[in-house]
């Protein structure tokens, strides 16, 4: 094995993690702009117009529900919480779920309505319950969406209604509904939602997302129209152990914003594939010098270990492993002692970092000597 990793092996990997553009393609895709992303890679797979600063309607509501989710993971909030509607709340238009001034509603129903039925109310009354007033949650959407590298984007309310100034782009939105998906899965279990009742059954839910009961594997994610915007949709999909994220935005009627979802989608799953780097891979203890154990188990980057590929070059894979016979203490947890390179047909495909699973510190001057001592003593012993 070699004992350190070679500079163009190196330069490699550098190339391999920097962002990539779009793979160019082209595809009839007819609304004013779209992305199509991968989720565990944040790699764009197309793109047009992605950048173009065009109104969302409703797919707002993916950083309102981002940021409620967090908050539900940081346990700064309970699906159990109880909401009371406010005055404001119960006097949004477009789509609603009705909530009347002074109702009481849980967080978890207030979810359902608005991840299926795209409720102005519902999301204006989790708004305030997390930021006392719909201002100050829409500061916190904006830090939010600096925070995420937004830079298209700038919102005015948390629900999407038609307002001034109240834009975002397909990349913006790509980026936040990656997010949310990747780091609160649990939302999942909202917009997958086909139908479903609120109020103890006395009102029906039925999901604006026409894919999630259309398209083989659709997740959610959320749909949006204004006479302003046209008809967008943030469509998420997962297949084969693959989520993608296909947002396609301003299509000219609802039947085309799903059409061209689905062709995004369908591009996404019959060309890249996520691959194993470490699929077959035995890997030994490396040795420690001078450190408090003798070894340190190598792990692959978890981070790193499925890199996204041409589906097509994934059966002929091979994967070469360099890793250090060796290493001197200090060593620190995910410190770098080698590397898988993927490769297919001559080409490298990826390079995969193998860390240190644990730090294992040096030995002090006074641990050596009493390790000599102990050495010398069991070797007395033995003659």
């Amino acid at each position: 094995m070699k004992r350190c990793i070679s500079m163009a092996a190196a330069l490699v990997l550098l190339l391999f993690l920097l962002p990539a553009e779009a793979w160019a393609v082209e595809l009839p895709v007819e609304s004013r702009a779209a992305v199509l992303m991968e989720r565990d890679t944040g790699r764009v797979l197309y793109a047009k117009n992605e950048h173009e600063k065009l109104e969302p309607a409703s797919v707002t509501k993916v950083m309102t529900l981002l940021l409620t989710m967090e908050a539900i993971d940081s346990g700064a909030l309970r699906y159990d919480d109880v909401v009371t509607a406010s005055d404001y709340a119960s006097s949004m238009g477009g789509s609603q779920i009705f909530l009347k001034a002074g109702e009481q509603m849980t967080v978890e129903d207030l979810l359902k309505g608005v991840c299926v039925a795209s409720g102005n109310d519902a999301s204006v009354a989790l708004a305030e319950h997390l930021a006392g007033v719909t201002e100050l949650f829409v500061d916190r959407m904006n830090n939010r969406a600096r925070e995420l590298g937004m830079n298209d984007t700038h919102f005015v309310n948390c629900n999407g209604l038609p307002a001034e100034g109240h834009v975002t782009s397909a990349y913006d939105i790509a980026l936040m509904s990656r997010e949310l998906i990747l780091h609160h899965p649990d939302i999942l279990r909202f917009t997958s939602i086909w139908m479903d009742t609120l109020r103890d059954g006395a009102f029906q839910l039925s999901n604006t997302n026409k894919l999630i009961r259309f398209y083989d594997g659709a997740t959610g994610l959320k749909t949006g129209s204004t006479d302003s915007a046209g008809y967008c949709v943030s469509a998420t999909a997962e297949r084969d152990g693959m989520t993608l994220i296909a947002v396609t935005l301003k299509a000219d009627t609802s039947a085309q914003r799903f059409e061209d979802a689905k062709t995004l989608l369908n591009y996404g799953f019959s060309t890249f594939a996520l691959l194993d780097a470490g699929e077959g891979v035995t890997l030994s203890p490396v040795a420690v010098e001078l450190g408090t154990a003798d070894a340190v188990e190598p792990v692959i980057s978890e981070a790193d270990r499925r890199p996204l590929v041409e589906r097509s070059l994934v059966a002929g894979a091979e994967r070469t492993v360099e890793l250090a016979e060796s290493v001197e203490a200090p060593v620190e947890a995910g410190q770098q002692l080698g590397q898988i390179t993927v490769t297919s047909g001559g080409d490298v495909l990826a390079t995969v970092p193998i860390l240190a699973g644990q730090s294992v510190p040096r030995l002090t001057w006074g641990e050596m000597f009493l390790r000599l001592l102990r050495s010398a003593v069991t070797g007395r012993a033995s003659n």
